[in-house]
């Protein structure tokens, strides 16, 4: 892998040009793979992705490339996340139905709770920017997020089973939203960091180190 490239998972499921040009705005390349061999070269790496749970474990399954993004997320290198994509690291998803995930991070994709008309509520979908708190300010990628705005589009969250995965929530109808989570090389975001402006390319540098 050469220096400054961050593989992207393409299995039919991400915004691979928003990536592509995210990455190129704070100096890396993008490599799109898709084939066993290639996930699990050394080499940072990002699981993308947009639409429903089933729907993306689906299109690992039929790439036969599930058992190796398993791998590669016990390699040390860094795997991020984004979207959809952090949320297929979960254990199930619960979304039209029960599947099951990577397992990678533990935890259940369950629904947003509900809009109810107050002022304070959100609706859900939650469409938009978003200012986040802070869960674990001695991360060193938290500070990215300290004060900045980011742009989610989702139904469905991450319910974690360890609160120490959580770097930051996002307040939603009365529960705390996990919008970035972490365990060991893994990191995951519930917003789009390719699609968040100048706090978003932070976010992603900081995610490689760059």
């Amino acid at each position: 892998m050469p220096v400054g490239t961050v593989k992207v998972i393409d299995y039919g499921r991400g915004n691979l040009f928003s990536i592509e040009s995210a990455l190129r705005h704070i100096g890396l390349d993008a490599k799109f793979v898709s084939s066993p061999d290639d996930i699990m070269a050394p080499g940072p790496t990002i699981l993308p992705g947009v639409g429903a749970f089933g729907d993306a474990m689906d299109a690992l399954k039929s790439l036969e490339i599930v058992e190796a993004v398993r791998h590669f997320s016990r390699s040390g290198d860094p795997l991020l996340g984004i979207c959809l994509g952090m949320q297929v690291l979960a254990t199930k998803g619960e979304e039209f139905g029960e599947h099951d995930g990577l397992d990678i991070i533990k935890g259940r994709i369950v629904r947003l709770p509900d809009y109810n008309q107050a002022s304070d509520t959100i609706r859900v979908p939650n469409v938009g920017w978003r200012r986040v708190t802070i869960a674990k300010p001695d991360a060193e990628i938290v500070a990215t997020l300290d004060g900045g705005y980011f742009y989610f589009v989702h139904s469905y969250y991450l319910s974690v089973n360890d609160s120490d995965d959580v770097l930051a929530t996002l307040p939603i109808n009365g529960v705390e939203v996990a919008a970035a989570v972490r365990r060991e090389n893994v990191v995951g975001c519930q917003f789009h960091p390719e699609r968040s402006g100048a706090c978003g390319l932070d976010f992603l540098k900081a995610a490689f180190a760059v």
